[in-house]
């Protein structure tokens, strides 16, 4: 909820936001958390703005 990604990803891909925030936390968890916090700040960056 911090920069929107996980709710923009799920409004464009018609899903619950709240089941990419889960799938997103668990993945990030699960497979080094740096990783997934690189990614989410590389997707803030490229995803626009409405």
């Amino acid at each position: 909820m911090i920069a929107g990604v996980c709710g923009g990803l799920g409004e464009y891909m018609d899903v619950d936001p709240t089941l990419i925030r889960l799938i997103w936390v668990t993945l990030t968890i699960f497979t080094g958390i740096v990783f997934g916090v690189l990614i989410y700040l590389f997707a803030w960056i490229i995803i626009p703005e409405k």
